[in-house]
């Protein structure tokens, strides 16, 4: 068998690559907002917050993220609202970041030393502010390891955004392969896209993993001797 690659399709599957990247940084900003937001509320809230997050994070966690797609895609249509494919996906994929994320956060805050906040309540400070200004901070520094591997997860399931018709990189792919039959090599000039992308993300992500080390802590967020 010999394989046949045209530079023909790098257009449109460069085209498909950029709606990846739209869609991957819009939903795992929105995964990072919600992701803080409840792992604050399962750490520190009371306990109907408390509830109501372990609730949204058991719900998305514990479901298919393709469903997620295809309740807001194919089923809101029946109580009369429509989504466009990309926004759906972006809704979908963002909700579901948002879940993993609280835990990666959570797992975060539960390690840093209680007597900080101890500590922080004695100088005088809410709740809130030591929360603000000393709890938050490290949780973000700690969790980076954990965030980098969702953030390298999302950018791979979004090739599952296809399914409700959005383009992106393998929806592209698809369309070029259902044009030319020339699936195997197709997909794997997608394969090795997605594979270039996810190497370059790791690399950055150890950079910036490394920048942002607290010096002296361990990622358990013991303090090495």
């Amino acid at each position: 068998m010999s394989l046949v690659f045209s530079w023909g399709w790098l257009p449109l599957l460069g085209k498909g690559a950029l709606v990846t990247f739209e869609l991957t940084v819009l939903s795992i900003s929105i995964g990072l907002f919600l992701g803080i937001l409840l792992s604050l509320g399962r750490v520190y809230g009371n306990k109907p917050v408390y509830l109501l997050s372990s609730f949204y994070v058991q719900v998305f966690r514990g479901t298919p993220l393709l469903t997620q797609l295809f309740i807001l895609y194919f089923g809101l249509p029946s109580v009369g609202i429509m989504l466009p494919p990309f926004l759906a996906a972006v809704i979908g994929m963002g909700l579901n970041s948002g879940a993993y994320q609280a835990e990666y956060f959570r797992g975060s805050i539960q390690t840093i030393r209680g007597g900080q906040m101890v500590a922080a309540r004695a100088l005088g400070m809410s709740q809130w502010q030591a929360i603000k200004y000393i709890i938050l901070p490290q949780a973000l520094r700690l969790a980076i390891p954990s965030w980098s591997n969702e953030l390298i997860y999302l950018l791979k399931y979004s090739s599952i955004a296809y399914m409700i018709q959005v383009p992106e990189l393998m929806f592209e792919g698809r369309v070029i392969a259902s044009q030319t039959f020339r699936t195997f090599e197709v997909f794997l000039v997608v394969a090795l896209m997605y594979l270039a992308v996810v190497i370059v993300l790791s690399q950055l992500l150890g950079a910036l993993e490394r920048r942002f080390k607290i010096p002296g802590l361990g990622r358990s967020g013991r303090i090495l001797t």
